[in-house]
């Protein structure tokens, strides 16, 4: 699982940056800015407890 969100992750990222490029308004790069910021706070913040390890794959 924590490699498909490593995965998932670089994909929202290269599409984050390209939607970022292609906004000309700087008053949008900034909202693009501060949503990012706030999803990567709440990444960090979340409990390492509330992560189940997975057992071996069938």
């Amino acid at each position: 699982m924590q490699d498909e969100d490593m995965a998932l992750n670089s994909v929202l990222g290269l599409e984050l940056n390209r939607v970022f490029f292609a906004v000309r308004e700087t008053a949008n790069k900034q909202k693009i800015i501060e949503f990012a910021r706030e999803v990567l706070r709440s990444e960090r913040t979340k409990p390492v407890d509330s992560v189940s390890p997975e057992g071996p794959a069938s």
